[in-house]
């Protein structure tokens, strides 16, 4: 029985999927089913229910799966508890970051990190906000760099951003010359927005909710540049923050809604009592993220 067999194990379970499971480890398919198949010949049992679309745990896979979990962790404490003694940092970092993510300390850091302990393997994982929140808790991923309506409850948080919603629009639009506009002013326009699951889909969402509003989501894309360039070409009006306006102030003028006072926040977000590499990597990001905003 070797460890990686137990991380694969995990991970298939986790995310009930070998093919994902396979994209979490980052080797082929074939080699998670054929270390899995190892794994239940040593055991003596099936560890999966491989009959349905959803792979599911057998009553074997279910007592295992926790014993699992823990030789992981104690193998992992081992390593970090090693590194602590001699200043070494190894292992392996997940970071996840929200889709269409362009910002760019997040990368310094990450980079930064790279240089000063290239003995630690770093895997980046595009999601939405709140399936990179639930990896966070779960374990599945170290850190995630997310967008959120409200710093989430249980972890630990670095806000990177707080700003309000906008509304963008080209200059010939109806809109175009307010000064600012309400929820009730955008209900009579096409909305174009992100995604379910996204930070400031969220603030936008439970604002309109709180005034009794049901705005008609035109079209969405999980990127702000797709977002801005459909608002551009006049499929409806863009709800980004300040920032992801300006950075299309050439073909969008943007106006704050008015009626919308809660920001929407990019965070870097991690579980409590982690590791060194966690706390490093932390570090960094602190140092990234205090430059751009000096």
């Amino acid at each position: 029985m070797e460890l990686r067999q137990l991380e694969y194990f995990v991970a298939v379970a986790e995310e009930r999927n070998f093919t994902r499971a396979a994209e979490r480890v980052h080797i082929s398919q074939s080699g998670v089913s054929a270390q899995i198949r190892q794994l239940e010949r040593e055991l003596g049992a099936e560890l999966f229910d491989r009959s349905a679309r959803s792979v599911t745990l057998t009553v074997a896979g279910k007592a295992a799966l926790d014993h699992a979990r823990a030789a992981l962790a104690a193998a992992g404490a081992l390593g970090q508890a090693v590194g602590e003694v001699t200043g070494l940092i190894r292992g392996r970092l997940t970071v996840g970051m929200v889709v269409g993510c362009t910002v760019t300390p997040l990368f310094a850091a990450l980079a930064a990190f790279h240089r000063a302990h290239p003995g630690v393997e770093i895997a980046l994982l595009e999601d939405n906000s709140d399936r990179l929140a639930e990896g966070v808790r779960s374990g599945a991923l170290d850190l995630a760099l997310a967008g959120f309506a409200a710093a989430p409850d249980g972890l630990e948080t670095l806000t990177v951003i707080s700003e309000r919603l906008v509304a963008a629009v080209p200059v010939d639009h109806p809109l175009a010359g307010r000064d600012g506009v309400t929820l009730r002013d955008l209900g009579s326009h096409p909305i174009v927005c992100m995604p379910y699951g996204t930070g400031l889909r969220t603030v936008f969402d439970r604002a309109c909710a709180a005034r009794g509003l049901q705005p008609v989501i035109a079209l969405q894309a999980g990127a702000a540049d797709a977002v801005a360039d459909l608002a551009a070409r006049g499929l409806g009006v863009a709800v980004l923050s300040e920032s992801m306006a300006a950075a299309h102030r050439d073909r969008l003028t943007a106006l704050t809604i008015e009626d919308v006072e809660t920001p929407a926040l990019l965070a870097l977000v991690w579980r409590g009592g982690q590791g060194p590499a966690v706390r490093e990597f932390v570090r960094h990001a602190r140092r990234s993220f205090a430059v751009t905003s000096a």
